[in-house]
C-alpha cells in the first residue's frame, strides 16, 4: 500500500487538473454503510472514498508517465447506459459551478454523456457559483450561464433546463427574457417551509415544475475539499487545489420512479506554481 500512496502523491503533485468519477453510489458498498446527514458529507465522503481506493490500484508511475490531467474512477462501480435501455430511464443532473469560468458548463455536460455512454441527458438544473452574503441574485448574473445551456439544447446535449433558487420575480425575468425556459425550478425548504403562493402560481400557469431540495449554497468549500484529498493521500500539498465544477446525477426508472443509480463527477485544477 504504501507504494501506492506515494505513487498517488507523485501523480497529483505533478498533474495540474484532476477529474473524478465517484461511480454508481446505490452499488458502492463501502458508502452504504453510513448515512451521510447533508449532501456537503456525502460529497466529501465520496471524495475521500473514491481516492483511496483508486490510489490503491494504481502502480507507481515511472518518470515519463506523469500526466497533467488525473481521470480518476472506480472502473467497476460505473454504470454506463446501454442503448436498448435508454428509452426507459431518465437521466438528471444538477450542475454546481464553483468558479466563474462559464465554458465549464459544456465540460461538465460532454464529461456526463461521455460517462454515463449517452449522446444527452434529459434535464439539467444549474447551480449558480454562490455569491458574498451582502449580494443578491441578478438576471444578469444568470444570463451567460443560460445562454451556455440553451447552446446545450440547441445542439441536442440536453433536453430540458431547470433553475435554482430563484424567487417569483426573478423567476419570471428570466422566463421572459429566456430563448429556452426553464422547465423547472428548485426550492430549497429549509429557507422556507412552504412554496411561496406567488410561485406557485407564476409556475402553473407557465408549466414549470417547482421542485424541492436541501442542498447548500456551497455544496462542498474549498476547504473542504482539499481536507477530503489530503485524507486519501497524506501529507499532500492540496492547498493550490480548487474545485471548478461539481455535477451529480441520477438515472430513473422512468415506469417505476426509482434510482437506478447516482454520483457525482468533480473536476478540479491546481494553480499554476
Amino acid at each position: 500500500m504504501e507504494t501506492h500512496t506515494t505513487g498517488a502523491k507523485v501523480l497529483l503533485n505533478h498533474a495540474t487538473t484532476l477529474n473524478l468519477h465517484t461511480g454508481n453510489l446505490v452499488n458502492r458498498s463501502r458508502l452504504k454503510k453510513k448515512c451521510p446527514s447533508s449532501p456537503s458529507e456525502e460529497i466529501q465522503d465520496c471524495v475521500r472514498a473514491t481516492l483511496s481506493e483508486w490510489f490503491a490500484t494504481i502502480p507507481p508511475p515511472s518518470p515519463t508517465e506523469l500526466p497533467d490531467t488525473i481521470d480518476c474512477s472506480i472502473p467497476q462501480a460505473t454504470e454506463a447506459i446501454t442503448p436498448e435501455e435508454r428509452e426507459e430511464l431518465k437521466v438528471s443532473v444538477k450542475l454546481f459551478i464553483c468558479e466563474a469560468d462559464l465554458s465549464s458548463i459544456k465540460d461538465a455536460v460532454d464529461k456526463a454523456c461521455q460517462a454515463l455512454a449517452v449522446s444527452q441527458l434529459d434535464s439539467v438544473i444549474i447551480a449558480p457559483p454562490a455569491l458574498p452574503e451582502e449580494e443578491s441574485q441578478t438576471l444578469a448574473n444568470l444570463q451567460p450561464a443560460w445562454r451556455e445551456l440553451e447552446g446545450l439544447v440547441q445542439s441536442h446535449k440536453i433536453a430540458t433546463i431547470g433553475t435554482s433558487d430563484l424567487d417569483k420575480e426573478l423567476l419570471e425575468q428570466l422566463y421572459n427574457w429566456a430563448q429556452v425556459k426553464p422547465s423547472s425550478n428548485q426550492v430549497n425548504l429549509a429557507s422556507c417551509c412552504v412554496m411561496p403562493p406567488d410561485l406557485t402560481a407564476f409556475a402553473k400557469e407557465f408549466d414549470i415544475q417547482l421542485l424541492t431540495h436541501n442542498d447548500p449554497k456551497e455544496l462542498i468549500t474549498a476547504a473542504s475539499f482539499q481536507e477530503a484529498v489530503q485524507e486519501s493521500t497524506q501529507d499532500l500539498k492540496v492547498a493550490d487545489w480548487r474545485l471548478e465544477w461539481v455535477l451529480r446525477y441520477s438515472i430513473i426508472v422512468k415506469s417505476r420512479g426509482i434510482i437506478k443509480a447516482k454520483g457525482y463527477l468533480v473536476h478540479a485544477k491546481r494553480s499554476s506554481l
